[in-house]
């Protein structure tokens, strides 16, 4: 007769000794991969676990997949911290927790003065089967019509209010920098358009 198995309890929280930290469902936390080559695994815990005496902890997760480990893979406008929440969930051992991290909404990340070392961002949640993204489309800017990188610097046109990367209207990343006003090609030629049109106004009244 097979021995029954031993009845598990949740747990509201879980001290981590070796990284001085508490974990509660609800945090993200990043993981130990088995190829230590690897960066660390970023995972959003759903629920913590033991034994009846309180030991053999087990953490159940909801993984993010970086871009790269995505089907379609890392993209011109992925930042270097953005993950993407999945559909893949698993149950791992308390030991591979290697520290707590903070995934931020995109809209909050942008407004970050510092980010650190455990700060991500997610706009996306990821079908880890299909590759399909939710939502499956963003707003794009520039002449290249991209999605946001907040790794990349872009300037404000301050007619049409897009933004533009200076590699794309032609510009260095250091005269951006300097930069105090900018209208993109557009909006150049839409201001001369209507100086000449006032122009001619103002000369037509003149002769009448």
């Amino acid at each position: 007769m097979a021995k029954p198995r031993a009845p598990r309890r949740s747990l509201d929280s879980l001290n981590i000794k070796s990284i001085n930290k508490t974990i509660h469902p609800g945090d993200c936390v990043l993981m130990r991969p088995s190829d230590s080559a690897k960066p660390s695994y970023v995972a959003k815990v759903e629920k913590l676990e033991s034994d009846s005496r309180g030991n053999n902890v087990k953490v159940h997760v909801r993984w993010y997949y970086r871009p790269e480990e995505s089907i379609g893979g890392r993209r011109q406008f992925h930042g270097s911290k953005e993950v993407f929440l999945s559909d893949h969930y698993d149950v791992q051992s308390a030991d591979t927790i290697e520290g707590k991290c903070v995934v931020h909404s995109f809209k909050s990340y942008t407004k970050l003065d510092a980010v650190g070392n455990d700060d991500f961002f997610c706009r996306f949640e990821y079908n880890s089967t299909t590759g399909a993204f939710n939502p499956d489309r963003v707003a794009v800017y520039c002449k290249c019509e991209m999605p946001y990188n907040p790794d990349d610097l872009m300037v404000q046109c301050e007619g049409c209010n897009d933004w533009f990367h200076p590699p794309c209207i032609e510009m260095t990343i250091e005269d951006a920098q300097k930069l105090e006003h900018f209208f993109c090609e557009s909006c150049s030629s839409e201001n001369e358009k209507k100086l000449v049109n006032l122009h001619n106004a103002a000369r037509n009244a003149e002769t009448k």
